[in-house]
């Protein structure tokens, strides 16, 4: 299956989370216990630059993939997978636009099965007002 096509916006210093839901091709949440995922934003597809990596733990200031949905307790039988950036993290960004992609991974080492559930371009909306964190 190939990956979704989703783009957004991130406001900079602010808090940016959304929520996406794996489902097979019956459109089945696919459960999603003892999955990893990860996700990067680069300047474009095969840029060695990293603007921004989230990984299925949530950095100490709440930037990360939980996948346990937006909320934090949505089963992983739900399919749904949380995408957090927080504010300190996101005031750091000082790109105008970068390209992405969200990686689910089943296993682990040279085995893992990985599927890239989306991909697409971010956009920056550039902070005014700044000194809350």
């Amino acid at each position: 299956m190939a990956a979704g096509k989703y783009s957004f916006i991130i406001e900079q210093g602010t808090t940016t989370t959304f929520e996406v839901v794996y489902k097979d091709s019956t459109g089945v949440p696919v459960d999603l216990t003892g999955y990893t995922a990860r996700m990067q934003v680069r300047p474009g597809i095969g840029s060695d630059l990293v603007y921004l990596t989230l990984s299925s733990s949530l950095s100490p200031c709440g930037t990360g993939l939980n996948m346990s949905g937006s909320n934090g307790t949505t089963p992983p039988t739900s399919g749904s997978i949380g995408i957090y950036i927080s504010a300190a993290s996101s005031s750091l960004l000082t790109f105008n636009q970068a390209r992405y992609d969200l990686e689910l991974a089943s296993g682990s080492g040279n085995c893992a099965v990985v599927t890239r559930l989306i991909e697409g371009n971010i956009k920056i909306s550039k902070e005014i007002t700044r000194g809350f964190y």
